[in-house]
């Protein structure tokens, strides 16, 4: 993975030397895409979560049906 490999990198320098504020920036800029990212994932798992009681009805909550109208809509 390209942006986690330049993250590391930029992690790595900083620790041996000052980064400029070029490399920074990029830094910040690199670790917040990475963290949409995660975020991306960790929000379409819970989209597919179905929670079932010991009696087996669905007891999903609301938020994730509507969570999936949601992504259903930012996929058109």
């Amino acid at each position: 993975m390209e942006l986690l490999d330049r993250i590391n990198a930029l992690a790595n320098k900083e620790k041996v030397t000052t980064l400029t504020t070029a490399e920074k920036s990029e830094q910040h800029h690199l670790r917040q895409e990475y963290l949409k990212m995660i975020r991306g994932q960790v929000v379409n798992t819970f989209s597919t979560l179905k929670v079932v009681d010991p009696l087996g009805e669905d007891v999903t909550p609301d938020k994730v049906y509507q969570l999936r109208k949601e992504m259903d809509t930012l996929d058109l």
